[in-house]
């Protein structure tokens, strides 16, 4: 479920002061209910989603358009990505996240993860239109248990890669987004907390 970005900018998280000059661009209550210690649990899951395992037929086709159009307009080479058009979010850090763990690499989404601690994940993605930001984190639901929530954060590259956000939008509000969420769900259903997890 969208949620405002007060439920992001209000919480003392880390990736404020890392990335202040990246555009809040959407946050989600994401459907993974559990208690304290599941935020390793949701990471894990996180890290393996796979696209290509959506099972909406339009948000499959939407990726693979993104893909196809991506490649034939070169959208995606290496020289667009983090390290050579943009300098890694990890420039940034302070010592204390510099040598801690990054967390898991994403095995099938083109992410890198940046830093991780007990209640926050970052991962980073750059190409020809944006320099984007994935945070994930767990909070309290307010009912007495916790829940995970992603905010994605943005820089586009230029007058084009605004344009380029604003023309996908609709996309990922109405068919990306609910069929993240709906799988993430799924996924956190079928696979429950193993004992040393609770």
């Amino acid at each position: 479920m969208r949620i405002p970005q007060t439920a992001h900018t209000s919480r003392p998280w880390r990736i404020h002061e890392i990335a202040h000059d990246f555009r809040l661009e959407d946050v989600w209550a994401l459907p993974t209910p559990g208690g304290p210690g599941d935020f390793s649990r949701l990471i894990r899951q996180i890290a393996t989603l796979d696209e290509s395992t959506l099972r909406s037929p339009a948000a499959r086709a939407l990726f693979a358009i993104r893909h196809q159009v991506g490649t034939l307009l070169g959208w995606d080479n290496r020289d667009s990505g983090i390290g050579t058009r943009v300098p890694t979010l990890r420039d940034r850090l302070p010592a204390d996240l510099r040598d801690a763990p990054t967390g898991p690499r994403f095995e099938n989404l083109s992410f890198t993860p940046v830093y991780l601690t007990d209640h926050e994940w970052v991962g980073e993605l750059a190409n020809q239109t944006v320099h984007a930001v994935l945070h994930l984190s767990w909070v309290p639901d307010g009912a007495g248990g916790h829940r995970g929530q992603m905010a994605v954060l943005v820089k586009p590259n230029g007058l084009f890669g605004t344009i380029y956000m604003a023309a996908i939008a609709p996309f990922r509000h109405l068919v990306v987004y609910p069929e993240l969420m709906r799988s993430i769900g799924q996924r956190w259903r079928d696979d429950p907390a193993r004992p040393d997890q609770t």
